[in-house]
């Protein structure tokens, strides 16, 4: 016999005849044109509903009894032809599993829908099991996290070796003055603007810092954040070695670190454990101002902005969906 999910309109009206639903054949198959797939995933929503519109309660629960049979008698056929018998679309069927998760060969589950409400179809159980498949895929994989971790640890090292560098080669302010900005050669210097920056980025890190304390996710999260920030300031080191603006203001006084005595003499070595010294003041406090960090250089790729935007994007963003994602979820 011809599989169902190759059977033309004529072959349904034969079957629903061979059922005793041949008084639903014509809507069914001439004035609606169901063939064997579109059979598969009618619903009882679909029979009372316009425009089939079923008003006998005993022929919609006989013709669904029928409908959902043919399901779990066709399910194994619809696996070997390579068809996904929830959505009915074509999908490789050697693979035991799907994306890290055992595929499960049996969402049509003849008593499981019995007892299922009288409302259900197959479409909700499709739903329900995708979101079953989906939950099971988000595990924690806390190594990767870890090594986003150490990425990022890296990279704010690497950082903070390069703005040492790109503050002793600032270029002279009264050979090179600074370049002129029509927002800030026209608005007043406000002395605690930069400090409130710094005091606003500290804001949001707390708030980040509770999101992940109580977020389901959280590693999948961390290892996220660790590894887009790393990315986006190894570009911004790249920016700084390759450009060196200079001074963004008047107010600014940044001339090159005198070097201790013992450095004049060339020594390699000892230049290199003075740099990271230096490196290491600014790590430690992050690079910001209220830490006691003092550094220059017009970095074109702003580390105070990149922060900012991460920890937005990443504290103030995921408490946005998390809470769209529980209206939703009251709602339904």
């Amino acid at each position: 016999m011809e599989p169902v999910v190759n059977w033309n309109p004529r072959e349904v009206s034969i079957w629903l005849d061979k059922k005793g639903h041949s008084k639903y054949s014509r809507i069914l198959t001439e004035d609606h044109c169901i063939d064997g797939r579109a059979l598969l995933l009618i619903n009882e929503a679909d029979l009372k509903s316009p425009p089939i519109s079923i008003n006998v309660l005993g022929d919609i629960k006989r013709l669904m009894l029928d409908i959902r049979q043919l399901k779990v008698e066709n399910r194994q056929t619809l696996l070997q032809l390579g068809f996904d018998p929830i959505s009915l679309l074509t999908k490789p069927v050697c693979s035991a599993h799907v994306y890290g998760t055992q595929f499960r060969p049996d969402p049509f589950n003849f008593y499981d829908d019995i007892h299922m409400n009288h409302g259900s179809d197959v479409t909700a159980t499709s739903s329900h099991s995708s979101e079953f498949e989906e939950e099971r895929r988000l595990k924690p994989e806390i190594w990767k996290a870890l090594i986003a971790m150490g990425y990022l640890f890296t990279v704010t090292w690497i950082t903070a070796f390069v703005m040492v560098i790109v503050h002793d080669r600032v270029p002279d302010m009264k050979k090179y003055p600074p370049l002129p900005d029509i927002f800030l050669d026209n608005v007043p210097y406000i002395p605690w603007a930069f400090h409130m920056c710094e005091l606003t980025g500290t804001v949001l890190c707390f708030v980040w810092l509770a999101v992940l304390v109580f977020h389901k996710h959280r590693f999948i999260l961390l290892r996220r954040f660790f590894a887009l920030s790393g990315t986006v300031f190894l570009l911004r080191c790249i920016t700084m070695i390759i450009t060196s603006l200079s001074v963004p203001g008047t107010h600014l006084e940044c001339t090159p670190r005198k070097k201790p005595a013992y450095l004049d003499d060339g020594n390699f070595l000892g230049e290199m454990v003075y740099k990271m010294q230096q490196a290491y003041v600014i790590w430690r406090g992050a690079g910001m101002s209220i830490q006691g960090v003092r550094t220059c250089g017009d970095y074109m790729f702003s580390g105070h902005t990149v922060a900012l935007t991460m920890l937005n994007f990443s504290s103030l963003n995921t408490l946005h969906v998390t809470y769209i994602c529980y209206i939703r979820s009251v709602g339904s």
